[in-house]
C-alpha cells in the first residue's frame, strides 16, 4: 500500500492584529519531517509511506490568502506527481483561519479529494483545541485528536490516525463518522485536562473505545480565539457501526455540556495587578505569574506591555519578564552593547490596540544574536527578555541560556496561559493574570460577530441536546 503523508499546522487567532505570513511557516519536504512519525518502522512492512509537505507555524493572525494558496498548490502538485494513493494521512492542527475563507483545514481536505478520488482512504489527526467543520468530516474516512492538554499524547495520537488507516486499507472497511458540534466555547487554561472537569470527561472517553464497531471517538474543545462560524466543541465518532457511533458520541457531547459550568483556571486568577499582590505577599521564594492575553503560543502579539508596566508601578524588587516583542529596542540595544545604559520605547507596537510603547530607561545586561535574536535589559529590579521576534519561553533552560536564574526572584512574569510541563514542575506556585489582548481569558470581553450563537458563556441561559 502507498501512504501519502503531510499536512499544515497553525492556530489562527482572529482578533490578532498580525498577519501570518509565509515566512512566519516552517516547510519541511520530503524526509526532512519524517521526525514527526518516529513510529513508522514499525509498519514498514504493511505499507510505503511518502512523505510530501508539512508546514507549521507558531499560532498567529489570520493566515495571508497568498501564503496559503502557495502551500495548499505546493502538497496538492505533490500529491497529483507521487500518486496513485492508496491512503493519506493528514497532519493537522485543526485552528487555522486565512483571511477571507472560513474552513481552511476542510478547504485542504476537499481539495485532497478531489486529487486522490473517492477509492482513496483519507485519515487525520487533530489537536483538541481545533475547530472541526462538517464539511471536514464529510470529507475525511476516519480522524483521531489528542486527549491531553498539555499534550504529552502527540506521537500516540499521530500513530493512532496512521494505524487506523492500514487498517481499514488491509480489511476493506469504509468507516462512518458522526458529528457533533456542541455549543460551548473556553479557552484551554480552563479546559486542561489536569484538574476538574477535563480530566474526568476525557478518562470516561474510555467508555466508549470499548464499545463494538467504534473505532475512535475524540472530543476537541475547540479554539476560542477564532471568530467564524465552525468554533465549538465537538465531538466526532469513527467506526462501522452507526447506531453505535450515534449513542456514544451522543452521551459523550451530554457529558460535556453537562460540565459546561464546572470549567476554571487551574490556579487563582485575578487582574494583573491582584496577582503581582498575591505573589508579593506569598511566602514562596519564587512565584510564576500568566500574562495571559498575550501569549504568543495561542496567537497573542507577544508585545504588549501591561504586565511590565504593572511591576515598575508597583516598584517590583526582583521580577523576571518573558518576554516582549520588538525589533527595534533589539536593533538599540545590539548598538550600544552589554553593560550600556538604554532609553527605549518597549513594546507597544504589534498590538497598538492593547497599550502604547512603554519609555523605560535600563541596563543591558545579556546580547544573544541571531536569528532570533534575544536581549536582557534590566529596569531597576525587573529583567526583561526583549526578542527581535516574539517567541514563547516553555523551559526554565530559556532563561538560564539568558543569564537569568528566575527562580532566584520573587516573581517571574511569563506570557503563557496554563504552565507547560517544565515550567510548572519549577514552579513553586502559580497565578494567571487575566491581562487584555487578542487572546484575553475574559472572553465575553472580545468583540465577537460571527461565531455561531446562541453559544456558552456568551449566552448563559442558552438549552440544548446532542442531536
Amino acid at each position: 500500500m502507498r501512504i501519502a503523508l503531510g499536512g499544515i499546522a497553525i492556530e489562527s487567532c482572529t482578533f490578532s492584529p498580525l498577519p501570518s505570513r509565509l515566512s512566519d511557516f516552517t516547510i519541511r519536504r520530503g524526509a526532512e519531517f519524517l521526525d514527526r512519525y518516529p513510529f513508522l518502522d514499525h509498519y514498514a512492512r504493511r505499507a510505503e509511506f511518502a512523505p510530501l509537505l508539512y508546514a507549521r507555524s507558531i499560532p498567529g493572525g489570520s493566515v495571508e490568502p497568498d501564503a496559503y494558496a502557495a502551500m495548499k498548490h505546493e502538497y496538492l502538485d505533490l500529491l497529483r506527481a507521487q500518486g496513485p494513493w492508496d491512503g493519506v494521512y493528514l497532519d493537522f492542527h485543526g485552528a487555522m483561519h486565512v483571511r477571507g475563507m472560513d474552513d481552511a483545514e476542510g478547504d485542504w481536505v476537499t481539495a485532497v479529494r478531489e486529487v486522490v478520488g473517492a477509492d482513496c482512504l483519507l485519515s487525520a489527526s487533530f489537536d483538541l483545541h481545533g475547530n472541526i467543520s462538517q464539511r471536514a468530516v464529510a470529507a475525511l474516512d476516519m480522524l483521531t485528536a489528542y486527549r491531553t492538554a498539555p499534550h504529552v499524547d502527540v506521537i500516540e495520537t499521530r500513530e493512532k490516525a496512521l494505524r487506523m488507516l492500514l487498517d481499514c486499507l488491509d480489511r476493506g472497511v469504509r468507516p462512518q463518522r458522526v458529528w457533533i458540534p456542541i455549543p460551548v466555547v473556553l479557552p484551554g487554561e480552563k479546559t486542561s485536562t489536569e484538574w476538574a472537569p477535563g480530566d474526568r470527561l476525557y478518562a470516561a472517553l474510555a467508555e466508549s473505545d470499548a464499545a463494538p464497531g467504534l473505532l475512535d471517538i475524540s472530543l476537541l474543545v475547540g479554539y476560542v480565539w477564532a471568530d467564524e462560524p465552525r468554533a465549538s466543541a465537538t465531538v466526532i465518532a469513527t467506526g462501522t457501526d452507526r447506531a453505535v457511533l450515534e449513542r456514544e458520541a451522543k452521551k459523550v457531547a451530554q457529558r460535556y455540556w453537562d460540565a459546561r459550568h464546572e470549567f476554571q483556571f487551574g490556579v487563582p486568577a485575578g487582574s494583573i495587578d491582584e496577582c503581582i499582590e498575591w505573589a508579593l505577599a506569598a511566602p514562596e521564594p519564587c512565584v510564576f505569574i500568566s500574562d495571559s492575553g498575550d501569549n504568543p503560543t495561542a496567537g497573542g502579539a507577544g508585545d504588549t506591555t501591561v504586565a511590565l508596566a504593572a511591576l515598575l508601578r508597583r516598584g517590583a524588587p526582583s521580577a523576571v519578564v518573558a518576554s516582549i516583542a520588538d525589533a527595534p529596542a533589539i536593533d538599540k540595544m545590539l548598538e550600544a552593547g552589554v553593560g550600556a545604559e538604554v532609553e527605549v520605547e518597549l513594546g507597544g507596537k504589534l498590538d497598538p490596540i492593547t497599550c502604547r510603547p512603554l519609555p523605560v530607561r535600563g541596563v543591558v545586561r545579556h546580547l544573544a544574536p541571531g536569528d532570533n535574536t534575544e536581549a536582557v535589559l534590566q529596569i531597576g529590579g525587573v529583567h526583561v527578555i526583549v526578542t527581535a521576534r516574539r517567541r514563547p519561553y516553555h523551559f526554565v533552560a530559556d532563561m538560564r541560556r539568558l543569564g537569568l536564574e528566575p527562580l532566584a526572584h520573587k516573581i517571574v512574569v511569563i506570557k503563557i496561559g496554563y504552565l507547560e510541563p517544565d515550567l510548572k514542575r519549577h514552579a513553586p506556585r502559580a497565578f494567571l493574570a487575566l491581562t487584555p489582548g487578542a487572546v484575553d481569558q475574559a472572553i465575553e470581553r472580545l468583540p465577537f460577530q460571527r461565531i455561531q450563537r446562541p453559544i456558552f458563556p456568551l449566552d448563559k441561559d442558552m438549552t440544548w441536546s446532542p442531536g
